[in-house]
């Protein structure tokens, strides 16, 4: 059984899609129904959640990395390896969050216990409120977000893009 599909009123992609059939017939530019609104999506959705951040000074960088050591649970802090890691950054990219999350007092580093070269990188208490605070606004716009669609829109959507990650080449699983 075939799912009813939606007649909206065509969008920019769309005509894209259209001037791509009329120039190049011998093509068949239906991935970019997908592909495009993906695209177009992440840049609105990004501008979006961006602006949450920057209520609280922070970029997405640096959010990412409050974020992640909160979520990681008492004592709220990972090795810089592990923040790679778990963010999917080069260590350089790493590095510069950290200094500047350090310079604004929302996390500190020390020496690991095992090897003194490493370094773990831990939420301040001061750390740890204001990512709280963020997170909680963060999670409020996000719903806001997607709030025009229903509750089974939104698990169709989660399992279709759960299953386009894992059919990428570099799956994101």
């Amino acid at each position: 059984m075939t799912a009813a599909r939606i007649s909206p009123e065509p969008d920019a992609v769309d005509r894209i899609v259209d001037q791509w059939r009329r120039e190049r017939p011998d093509l068949d530019p239906s991935p970019m129904h997908v592909i495009g609104r993906i695209s177009r999506l992440h840049a609105a959705l990004d501008e979006q959640l961006c602006r949450v951040f920057s209520d609280y000074d922070l970029g997405r960088g640096e959010f990412d990395v409050l974020a992640t050591l909160r979520r990681s649970g008492r004592p709220f802090e990972l090795s810089a390896g592990e923040l790679c890691e778990s963010m999917m950054v080069t260590s350089g990219a790493v590095t510069k969050r950290v200094d500047r999350l350090e310079r604004a007092g929302l996390v500190s580093r020390r020496a690991a216990e095992v090897d003194a070269r490493g370094r773990r990188v831990q939420l301040t208490d001061r750390g740890r409120e204001v990512i709280d605070e963020v997170v909680e606004q963060h999670v409020h716009n996000e719903a806001r977000l997607i709030s025009g669609l229903t509750t089974d829109e939104r698990l169709a959507l989660t399992d279709l893009l759960r299953k386009l990650s894992r059919t990428l080449p570099t799956a994101i699983v």
